[in-house]
């Protein structure tokens, strides 16, 4: 077996790529109605085994950036209208959008669209998550209180700056979702807890200078 972190299912129209490190087993392929994806078969991902059009949806649903593809017709997955975060119940934040992830290595194409980053602090793969929430039994709803500035415009990118032992800097419009899907927050402009110990969460409030929070 390889013990490269990116597996390539190669098709005639269209490649799909599996990356180990980014993937927290959610199951959108898995499940996915269909023959793109089926569990126990080798290989388990054939990209000619359904259209183009719906390699691209399949994949496109993977909400970590694990799963991405590369059309050989030379047309990229676009960018999402909208910038989202979704604060998932007791789990990670969830982007989707026009995303720059800072210090994302080159050969993690998947995250400049989609990405689930940690907010619990006890990742071992800093700032993606890697369920380590599960482990450690993170509890946090997903409420947001702030309804935040407000947006004039939609779309465009998204810088994420991670700070080293500190929250995650978010410039550009952006719309956050509290765990239960509501749009609560826009704005262009805000700092997310990643220490897991914020009492304003999703937002950072300086308990990770408190605490003590290791990044690395």
């Amino acid at each position: 077996m390889s013990t490269e972190p990116i597996t390539v299912f190669e098709g005639r129209e269209i490649d799909v790529s599996w990356d180990s490190r980014l993937c927290i087993h959610l199951g959108e392929c898995g499940k996915a109605e269909g023959e793109l994806f089926v569990a126990g078969r080798e290989p388990w991902c054939q990209p000619d085994a359904v259209s183009r059009a719906e390699v691209r949806e399949v994949v496109e649903r993977c909400p970590t950036g694990a799963l991405s593809y590369r059309d050989k017709i030379g047309t990229p997955e676009p960018a999402p209208a909208e910038n989202r975060c979704l604060v998932a119940n007791n789990g990670p934040l969830y982007l989707t959008g026009d995303l720059e992830i800072e210090g994302a290595p080159e050969d993690m194409p998947g995250v400049r669209r989609r990405v689930a980053l940690c907010r619990c602090g006890a990742s071992k793969n800093k700032p993606f998550c890697d369920n380590s929430h599960v482990e450690v039994r993170f509890e946090d709803g997903g409420a947001v209180g702030s309804r935040g500035p407000g947006l004039s415009e939609r779309g465009g990118p998204l810088r994420v700056r991670v700070m080293p032992n500190g929250p995650l800097k978010l410039e550009g419009n952006l719309t956050i979702l509290a765990g239960s899907g509501r749009p609560a927050w826009e704005g262009t402009q805000t700092a997310l807890c990643r220490c897991g110990a914020s009492k304003n969460t999703p937002f950072c409030d300086g308990s990770h200078r408190t605490l003590g929070f290791k990044s690395d």
